[in-house]
């Protein structure tokens, strides 16, 4: 029996209560669709995340650089998305130098949705070293608003469902990149990472922007890709600022249509648009 992917979100009946009376004409509401969406490398599992069943190529190669599995697309040799009765499998095959190393780093690892350390085998996992972000381009106020305020239009997914977060890209002269959404914050994240990497976009010549918290794990994935500057809308954890001035990433948070909050490397935030452009241009 030939089984096909979920769709990414589902119409499903709902019985309305407002003010203490039902209402009885209420129509269908949309929710996202959820699905365990395994990784495996050389056929051996590696991880289960809980995840929307959308842009998967992107989630498999963008996962597999966060989680250091691989440092480019090109050490994946093979990708294939399998549906199975249970969920997902993207069955991935690494060049042979990145296929022998993780063999000896292999774990397994489950992830619910909003959960993106559980399962780590030691407390060094958690808080291992970063790649320093070295990336020098400054952004104005207003670059950043503008950033942010792209992103409502284009969350496709969010505006039928009202359920999922959404992780973009921003980048001066070109405005919204790219845009991906996940029932997790994590995994929207990294599918974005992986947008990024197809499409040969570095993540360091722009902004990177989320519709959520910013705890440690989202650090982490930005370092990973190289990002300079992640700006939230909602409040960072300690930890995370911590892991960001070791990483070199700026963190602006709490983004609002009358402004945000810098917590971390203040200097790639400047109010003179001609220096942003200077930088930027080398000039």
């Amino acid at each position: 029996m030939r089984i096909t992917l979920p769709a990414a979100s589902q119409r499903v009946a709902r019985t309305v209560w407002r003010d203490g009376e039902r209402l009885r004409d209420a129509q269908e509401r949309a929710i996202p669709e959820e699905a365990a969406i395994a990784f495996t490398y050389g056929g051996s599992s590696y991880a289960v995340m809980m995840a929307t069943p959308r842009d998967l190529e992107d989630f498999a190669v963008g996962f597999t650089l966060t989680e250091g599995v691989a440092a480019s697309p090109e050490e994946i040799e093979n990708l294939e998305i399998i549906p199975e009765s249970s969920g997902i499998e993207l069955r991935m095959r690494l060049v042979e130098a990145q296929e022998r190393a993780q063999a000896e780093r292999r774990r397994h690892l489950a992830g619910p949705t909003g959960c993106g350390l559980c399962g780590i085998e030691s407390l060094a996992e958690a808080v291992r070293e970063l790649p320093k972000v070295s990336n020098k381009d400054v952004f104005t106020p207003e670059e950043i608003m503008r950033a942010v305020a792209s992103l409502p239009a284009a969350q496709s997914l969010n505006n039928e469902t009202r359920a999922v977060h959404a992780a973009a890209f921003w980048k001066r002269g070109h405005g919204l990149v790219a845009l991906r959404e996940d029932v997790g914050r994590h995994n929207a994240l990294d599918k974005l990472a992986g947008a990024l990497a197809r499409s040969g976009q570095p993540a360091g010549e722009g902004i990177v922007i989320v519709t959520s918290r910013l705890s440690v794990e989202m650090i982490q994935k930005a370092a990973m890709v190289g990002a300079p500057l992640i700006v939230a809308v909602s409040a960072p954890t300690a930890l995370a600022l911590r892991a960001a001035e070791d990483a070199g990433i700026t963190v602006a948070a709490i983004a609002r249509g009358d402004g945000f909050e810098v917590f971390t490397h203040a200097e790639r935030v400047v109010l003179d648009a001609g220096e942003a452009a200077n930088v930027a241009y080398g000039s």
